[in-house]
């Protein structure tokens, strides 16, 4: 395997000039409205509850987004990612809304030491953001890391049953891809995005994983983390399968024919125990 690292990075700077301009992520509106969100967060409103106050970091945060409309709830953010030129964006977002966010440079295994050890009352993480990494069981120790005690994960991501799906436009969709996570990567060079843009894609290779939803919940169970919440949904906020989903009034994206048949998302929640709090991991007895 090459260094999937610089060639994804490669990949998304390309994308972070794309979605910039794209109308899907309503950059300009962010600037009118200053009570618009993102429809990822409007989607897990209620879910998010009260966030106002809080010491919160958004990983993989992108262009900003998410970020801002985390931070119009409240919360007091700071955003990671990757990508310089996604950074550059976000920065450019905050500065136009008046919005207060600090933005840092790192890959996601690396945001211990990029964050100076700091902890968080919340950790947020968008969708589309896990299958980027080669190691969930990586990824949750970082959560965990990162959370203070009593602070809480909070997680929409795509469901693996769809990344497991082909996104070809001709015939049904079929199981293309392992649900589960494999040590050799999925490899795909394409000049595609997922939104509405002409600026061209020139870096199109890129580095992929899948990981089962029980992988990642053991993951987390695994750092000592309590599971608060797991809602799966049939839909996705972009066409995530082109020629068979439509949209809906709320703007998200579900399978035309009997949407029921794919967990297409999921929304997940968990929490660390605060220092004195019985912790059980691997092996514990089950309570009586």
């Amino acid at each position: 395997m090459n260094d999937y690292l610089a060639a994804n990075r490669a990949n998304w700077d390309d994308r972070a000039a794309a979605h910039a301009t794209s109308p899907d992520y309503e950059l300009q509106r962010f600037v009118e409205d200053p009570a618009h969100l993102s429809g990822v967060v409007r989607f897990d409103r209620r879910r998010l509850g009260d966030i106002a106050g809080l010491r919160a970091v958004h990983l993989q945060c992108h262009i900003g987004t998410d970020t801002v409309s985390l931070a119009r709830l409240g919360a007091r953010m700071t955003g990671l990612d990757f990508s310089s030129v996604s950074l550059q964006r976000a920065r450019a977002l905050a500065a136009a809304t008046g919005t207060d966010v600090r933005f840092v440079e790192s890959d996601v295994y690396g945001a211990v030491d990029a964050l100076a050890g700091e902890t968080f009352e919340l950790v947020y993480t968008g969708i589309g953001a896990l299958c980027w990494l080669p190691s969930i069981t990586r990824w949750a120790a970082v959560v965990a890391e990162l959370l203070e005690p009593g602070g809480r994960l909070f997680m929409r991501e795509g469901h693996p049953m769809l990344w497991a799906l082909d996104d070809e436009p001709h015939g049904e969709p079929r199981l293309a891809y392992s649900y589960f996570e494999r040590p050799e990567p999925l490899v795909f060079d394409s000049p595609k995005t997922y939104v509405q843009t002409d600026t061209p894609i020139e870096h199109g290779l890129t580095y992929e994983w899948n990981h089962g939803l029980g992988e990642i919940v053991t993951a987390l169970l695994d750092e000592g983390l309590t599971l608060t919440g797991l809602t799966e949904h049939d839909s996705v906020p972009w066409e995530a399968l082109p020629g068979h989903m439509e949209r809906d009034h709320t703007g998200e994206w579900r399978l035309r024919d009997r949407p029921e048949r794919l967990a297409a998302s999921y929304t997940l929640m968990a929490t660390k125990p605060r220092r004195g709090a019985v912790r059980r991991g691997r092996g514990s007895a089950p309570a009586r």
